[in-house]
């Protein structure tokens, strides 16, 4: 199905022997075009450098309402062509920023991407790499030697494994090229193809009603212990199918895509197995792009709560956690899809308030059993009001607040649930709010803490 565009275009370089015919091939190692995956349309690039011909194809997505996908392979700038590479550059990054919000951006790393080529992935929506092939760096390794004195490999610097656990500047990362675009047709499917598009609906075999008992007995009875947040996920969505975004970076926090009863949904939940799912910097971040990304593309968001707080100390406090955490924050109560939030355990302090509460104008807020409901921890809260004396207090702190029904009390929840029955309940809500309409007051835009 695929169309390919300006397959006769040639580069108008002329110095340096580039005017040579053996330099010039058609279509000057750029493929362009449209085509269907899985019978809906796409914008397709593949670059081993970069030239200009991008715009067409951008500029008609745009217009059209469909998404790009870029396969990059590209050394950076052609070097002989100066200033108007750079112009080149600038003329994709233009169009990057002008379709965010508007289209999926998608791309896929395939191979080294160096200099001021790596801005257009890092502009998208979503960069997927390739494991031990793709590469992506400002400066490669020779240029860090010459200035740090640093000695450093191209996988060290930039390869898929940096990149998707300590620098979060990839989402993921595949076995190899096949693998690769098989995962990507996949993805592909969970995205509409535009903001003027409503989530996408496929049919459903699972049926929304269904019961799962197992959830009545995943969280632990005592509350240090840790469970994995990923089982209650996968128990609760369509066939158990799960694909998860940056999975190898902030751990502490999983986001993700899945269906309820056919509807593509976007996923957030703390996962008490990595840092008892304390919220630190890279968490806020990582969750707040993706709520944002889901808010612009009309994606529902079901968030799963079991927070003790941000995670304290000197090294949070000195790297921003405040403005990080507030992003976080941002990104929920800007949001005006479907929200609907489950507190499967802790919900304490300020980090409560920034999970898809109710006071940031979430739609259904639920609780179980299990849940706790508080300012903090009962052992800390004892400490703190009664100075360190000898008491008996925390049992008495406990019976008051490490329960849902002060929160319920109030309105803050909803309804306390029996943890079997949140597949059905959230099937539910998902069919009434399918024609939610809420808007933010105008304005040219608002100015989160960056």
């Amino acid at each position: 199905s695929f169309d390919e565009y300006d397959m006769f275009v040639e580069h108008r370089c002329s110095d340096f022997g580039m005017d040579s015919s053996k330099n010039k091939y058609p279509g000057d190692s750029v493929v362009t075009g449209r085509g269907r995956i899985n019978g809906r349309l796409a914008y397709v690039f593949s670059q081993v450098c970069f030239l200009s011909v991008h715009h067409q194809v951008m500029d008609q997505a745009a217009m059209v309402g469909a998404p790009v996908i870029g396969l990059n392979d590209s050394g950076g700038a052609r070097i002989q062509e100066g200033v108007e590479s750079l112009a080149g550059y600038a003329d994709i990054f233009l169009r990057n920023v002008l379709c965010s919000g508007l289209v999926p951006q998608i791309s896929l790393i395939m191979g080294p991407c160096a200099g001021g080529a790596v801005y257009s992935p890092a502009l998208t929506d979503f960069t997927f790499m390739v494991k031990d092939t793709s590469y992506l760096f400002i400066t490669g390794p020779d240029v860090v030697k010459s200035v740090t004195n640093e000695d450093v490999t191209q996988e060290q610097l930039g390869g898929a494994k940096t990149h998707t656990a300590v620098s979060g500047v990839a989402h993921r990362a595949f076995e190899n090229d096949i693998d690769a675009l098989l995962n990507l047709r996949e993805f592909f499917n969970y995205l509409p193809l535009s903001n003027r598009d409503p989530a996408p609906v496929c049919e459903c075999h699972d049926p929304s009603d269904r019961l799962v008992p197992e959830l009545d007995t995943v969280v632990p009875m005592e509350s240090t212990k840790a469970y994995d947040m990923l089982d209650i996920i996968r128990s609760i969505v369509d066939e158990r199918e799960f694909f998860e975004i940056m999975p190898s970076y902030a751990r502490n926090i999983v986001v993700g895509f899945a269906r309820m009863n056919g509807r593509t949904v976007g996923i957030v939940g703390n996962q008490p197995k990595v840092a008892s799912g304390c919220l630190d910097i890279n968490s806020s971040v990582k969750g707040a792009r993706f709520v944002r990304f889901c808010d612009a593309f009309n994606i529902p968001l079901i968030t799963f709560v079991d927070v003790p707080g941000f995670l304290p100390g000197t090294a949070q406090e000195y790297g921003g956690i405040i403005r990080h955490g507030a992003k976080l924050l941002f990104a929920f109560a800007e949001a005006t899809v479907p929200k609907i939030t489950v507190i499967t355990r802790k919900a304490y302090g300020g980090a409560y308030d920034v999970m898809s509460s109710k006071h940031l104008r979430g739609d259904a807020n639920y609780a179980w059993p299990t849940a706790e409901v508080a300012v903090m921890g009962a052992k800390g809260a004892v400490q703190i009001i009664f100075r360190g004396k000898e008491t008996d207090a925390e049992a008495e702190y406990v019976d008051k607040f490490a329960n849902p029904f002060p929160a319920a009390m109030r309105g803050f929840v909803d309804d306390i649930i029996q943890p079997s029955t949140t597949r059905m309940r959230i099937c539910h809500d998902l069919d009434v709010l399918a024609s939610k309409s809420q808007t933010n007051p105008w304005k040219k835009h608002a100015n989160i803490p960056l």
